[in-house]
């Protein structure tokens, strides 16, 4: 593609379905940052297409596969700019980062690869994630040149040529999408597909944060064969042993729960663990054993998947324990620091 005065050229590459909601919202913001649009629908029943028509005539359909690598990588085939960039329908550039995306479009250095992008308001609509803004790789290099470096005993350069910018992509979502991605995590895991320590933490994460009775029941046995495989990471360990300790007592087998809960104390244990054993206790109307743990998950120990259980979580449990034993002044003290906790 010719390239109209100085800076990059920029292919946008979604991938969409159902979207027209917030489609047009998203386009308004970002097309004319762009010098090409590609749109690939995955089977939307709704004017989705119609209304990525007003902005392209590149809409491409996607027979879904179950897979959003397939899906992105369909659409990156379809590009012919410079750089590619990537959004989802939900996203919105406001005015100032509208600008600030312009300045890096006309300034940025062609030996850069991938620019990162802040990813905002993620605490919106149950988010899985524990922070309101993350920096993600956004802006791709299409075509990528191989450079040999090091004056002696040279080699190829093989990681990419990584910048970080100001820029803010504000995330608007109708709805939390963890009932979509707990589903494509439980059929990769009844299959026995491997997966990455990467995809371990995000399904460990988003068990623990969004997961349902149903969810934790079907990742039970995934995450117990990790807990008794001897090469788990420690890492991929401590998060296996916090959802099956929590699926575990959900379940009722409380003599699994407390097998696999002393894997991980029996070491440096984390919040998520004490706090399962702080509901554990409570349920069982042993406050003060439950009051102990509960004090653990909030002071003593750190969380490793879900915030809340060092913080909001185990302050309101401390407060149910003494509430239940009588004792007002704790409880009051208790439950004030759970509603002044805020995500570190």
């Amino acid at each position: 593609m010719q390239k109209n005065g100085s800076g990059i050229t920029i292919s946008l590459c979604m991938i969409v379905k159902n979207e027209e909601r917030v489609l047009r919202r998203c386009l308004d913001s970002i097309c004319d940052l762009m010098d090409e649009i590609i749109i690939v629908d995955t089977g939307s029943e709704d004017r989705t297409k119609e209304i990525g028509a007003e902005y392209t005539d590149r809409i491409y359909d996607f027979s879904w596969t179950g897979d959003f690598s397939d899906a992105r990588n369909f659409s990156f085939s379809k590009a012919r700019c410079d750089y590619i960039y990537t959004a989802d329908a939900d996203e919105v550039l406001d005015e100032e980062n509208r600008e600030k995306f312009r300045m890096l479009k006309e300034s940025l250095l062609p030996e850069v690869e991938i620019v990162q992008m802040y990813y905002g308001n993620q605490l919106s609509m149950g988010s899985v994630y524990n922070f309101d803004q993350e920096l993600r790789p956004k802006l791709f290099k299409r075509l990528r040149a191989f450079n040999w470096i090091d004056p002696v005993h040279e080699t190829v350069r093989l990681l990419p040529v990584v910048f970080d910018s100001d820029i803010v992509i504000t995330h608007l979502p109708e709805k939390s999408h963890a009932g979509r991605d707990l589903e494509i995590f439980g059929r990769m895991a009844e299959k026995g597909a491997a997966l990455s320590g990467r995809l371990i933490n995000m399904y460990a994460r988003e068990l623990l944060i969004s997961g349902t009775e149903k969810d934790l029941n079907r990742a039970e046995g995934y995450f117990t064969k990790l807990a008794d495989g001897e090469e788990t990471t420690p890492e991929n360990l401590k998060e296996a042993l916090c959802v099956v300790v929590k699926a575990a007592r959900v379940r009722g087998d409380f003599l699994k729960m407390y097998r696999y809960a002393m894997k991980d104390i029996a070491s440096e244990g984390v919040s998520e663990i004490c706090f399962e054993l702080g509901e554990y206790y409570f349920g069982q109307k042993e406050y003060q054993e439950a009051a102990i743990w509960f004090y653990n998950a909030a002071y003593e120990t750190h969380s490793i998947l879900n915030l809340h259980s060092s913080g909001d979580l185990p302050l309101m449990g401390l407060a149910r324990c003494y509430e239940a034993m009588g004792m007002e002044e704790q409880e009051k003290e208790y439950k004030k620091a759970a509603a002044d906790w805020r995500m570190p």
